[in-house]
């Protein structure tokens, strides 16, 4: 029976593919840029002649930035205009990185124990069967590899969360609640408008799948990888003056989640 929430990722995602991608490869994705690639990337080991496979690759520029720090790339996303666009970039600009249509909540049809490592940026609060997903990681990588992946901090981007602001107008305290409702639901991605062929002006939207801390712990030890590390990570001092937005994420709460773990040899 076909996976319905799957579907509708893949349904989503086929609909923000063109706007997202000249939203990315336009640089206007500053957290990307300056906060939440470079904090995967501390956690990470060296990669140069490792195999890795990318879970989520949307269309394809991190994958990409992997691949040139030396590693060999496969990209996996259930979105096949994602893919499509991720495909045309590489013809484009040959790196070595394979793409395909697969969703990691399910077998992708790669051969077991046949990468270094998974990846996964900014993907994995996007879809369905986190437990899934960390069993497809535990069963791609091979004894001694490593699963690294980043996501919304879930203990503060819950379905209820709502920024406070003082009486001068300035953001002082965040609201969270909802934690425990794991009920998917769709919210707009600020700042990003795109419009329709019609010339209709609309806000991109995002499927959610929150989730505790403890469900995405949970999921990656009873995989059966070690996990090593996990950090809540602040943008810099630099990254907050580049973009002066971030200050809260540096300040009140937590934006993001990192977590690095290891299938034992």
């Amino acid at each position: 029976m076909p996976d319905r929430n799957a579907e509708r990722v893949a349904s989503q995602w086929d609909e923000n593919a063109r706007p997202w991608s000249v939203f990315v490869r336009g640089g206007h994705d500053l957290y990307r840029d300056f906060f939440t690639f470079p904090a995967l990337q501390a956690i990470l080991p060296p990669l140069a002649g490792r195999e890795l496979v990318d879970f989520g690759c949307g269309e394809g520029s991190n994958t990409r930035r992997f691949a040139r720090m030396g590693a060999r790339m496969t990209g996996i996303d259930l979105s096949p205009e994602m893919i499509r666009i991720a495909s045309d970039a590489e013809q484009a600009e040959p790196l070595g990185v394979d793409y395909r249509v697969a969703s990691y909540c399910e077998d992708t049809g790669l051969p077991a124990a046949s990468f270094d490592g998974v990846v996964s940026t900014m993907a994995l609060m996007d879809g369905p069967g986190i437990e899934e997903a960390m069993r497809e990681a535990y069963r791609l990588v091979r004894p001694g590899g490593f699963l690294a992946f980043s996501v919304l901090h879930p203990c503060f981007f819950t379905r209820g969360m709502k920024l406070l602001k003082d009486r001068e107008g300035q953001v002082s305290a965040l609201r969270v609640a909802g934690y425990f409702d794991d009920t998917p639901y769709r919210e707009p991605l600020p700042g990003l408008r795109w419009r329709h062929g019609g010339g209709e002006e609309t806000e991109m939207l995002v499927l959610r799948y929150p989730r505790t801390i403890g469900a995405y712990c949970n999921a990656v030890a009873q995989a059966g990888f070690r996990i090593v590390r996990m950090d809540e990570p602040r943008p810099s001092p630099e990254a907050c003056a580049r973009v002066p937005g971030m200050a809260i994420w540096r300040e009140i709460g937590a934006f993001l989640l990192v977590l690095h773990a290891e299938r034992p040899a």
